[in-house]
């Protein structure tokens, strides 16, 4: 063979291995832990390669999740062997741990310090639960430090209000929280831009928690079990979208308001005189999603000192807010929304069922004076135009908004 042909058959043949280590750190970063370790064995440049890779990732793969027993070994093995180089990823996920195991608690602790001493950038714990807020995690009450840590998401851990100050993470600019317990009084941060919370448990305690994020561009607050926290102030929301479950301690069978005012009451205590758990932290949003289930007492109770939403452009809401009752809650709403130009209301809980769009129609000369003069679509989105649906459009109809069911349309 010529050397020609010898040199171009010796380039072709191992391409990545060509390439700077940096770049090869980097693309480690992508697999599987343990994947990456075991590219140690495909020549004697890769022997080390792995031990700064970028990414460390466990359990990624559903299918292949471990408990943290089952991982201990692996991981323990791996962190003191690995170098002092920084993450930029982290995804450590568990299918189970043992909560009457110290070494269980202790071992997801300081896995978790770890990534924070490593400079890392994504983070996420994810301790699976077999039951919601079965068996969330404790994580240590000292607070994170990191001036690099942009994203945090944690799954099926109890919170507390040392980890919920991230006044020391002047990067963080992203925050999800699911299946987790909120053993705190306060969620702070000035940079946090877009925060999830989801299928979660604030416990019924002396006072509400409370959500300080004047940073906030996004809100999601979806499944949110007992009492609501208060939000605080966020002039920078653009958009929101808040669900209250009806499992809820924020129910009385006195007063549908919240203000029974019988000394002892386990749903009415923690408030003080006109002021909003959710709404006034709301407001300055120009989109919004608010959906409510039957017994919870927080949306009408807010709406007693209802705040202008002067930003408002968009509002979608359920049937909730759809049935006539002494406290007009749709009418509240909508005379605080001056700027609104589209108003939605999604009919049923399966949204990916609600294949039934019925468009309003607005006359100008007959316009509600309560209805903002921007307003210009109305739409009511529905899985089938029943007996309930037609009862919304006839209650509709009470603010001069006027619908054609021949001119409702059907997706497929």
């Amino acid at each position: 063979m010529s050397a020609r042909k010898e040199a171009k058959g010796s380039a072709g043949g191992d391409r990545i291995g060509a390439l700077p280590d940096e770049v090869l750190h980097r693309v480690l970063s992508f697999l599987p832990a343990q994947d990456a370790v075991r590219t140690c064995v495909l020549a004697p440049r890769w022997r080390h390669l792995w031990k700064s890779a970028t990414g460390l990732r466990v359990g990624e793969d559903e299918s292949n999740l471990g408990s943290v027993k089952e991982q201990q070994e692996f991981l323990d093995h791996l962190l003191v062997l690995r170098d002092s180089a920084p993450l930029e990823t982290c995804v450590l996920r568990f299918n189970w741990y043992d909560d009457d195991d110290f070494e269980d608690i202790f071992r997801l602790n300081v896995w978790f310090r770890y990534a924070i001493h490593r400079k890392v950038r994504f983070l996420r714990l994810d301790v699976w639960q077999e039951e919601e807020f079965g068996n969330p995690v404790p994580i240590d009450e000292q607070p994170i430090v990191s001036q690099h840590l942009t994203r945090l998401q944690l799954y099926g851990i109890v919170l507390n209000d040392g980890l919920l100050d991230f006044s020391s993470c002047p990067s963080l600019e992203h925050l999800v929280f699911e299946s987790c317990v909120f053993e705190c009084a306060k969620i702070s941060s000035n940079s946090v831009k877009h925060l999830s919370i989801t299928f979660s448990n604030f416990p019924a305690g002396t006072s509400r928690v409370r959500i300080d994020i004047p940073s906030l561009v996004s809100l999601r607050l979806d499944r949110i079990y007992d009492r609501k926290p208060v939000l605080e102030r966020m002039p920078s929301l653009v958009d929101a979208f808040v669900s209250v479950p009806s499992s809820s301690e924020d129910f009385c069978g006195e007063s549908d308001s919240g203000d029974c005012g019988r000394d002892g009451c386990e749903s009415c205590y923690g408030f003080t005189n006109k002021n909003c758990v959710l709404l006034e932290g709301l407001s300055e949003a120009k989109m919004l999603v608010l959906i409510n289930e039957d017994e919870s007492f927080i949306f009408k109770r807010d709406l007693k000192w209802c705040p202008t939403f002067s930003k408002l452009k968009t509002l979608i809401l359920n049937g909730y807010w759809c049935v006539p009752d002494d406290s007009h809650m749709l009418a509240r709403i909508l005379e605080h929304s001056p700027a609104l130009e589209k108003l939605v209301f999604q009919l049923g809980y399966q949204a990916y069922k609600r294949t039934n769009k019925i468009k309003g129609i607005l006359n100008p000369m007959e316009r509600s004076a309560g209805i903002s003069e921007h307003l210009q679509i109305v739409e009511v989105q529905c899985n089938a135009i029943d007996g309930q649906v037609l009862k919304v459009l006839k209650y509709l109809s009470t603010f001069k908004i006027y619908f054609s069911l021949e001119e409702a349309t059907i997706e497929s």
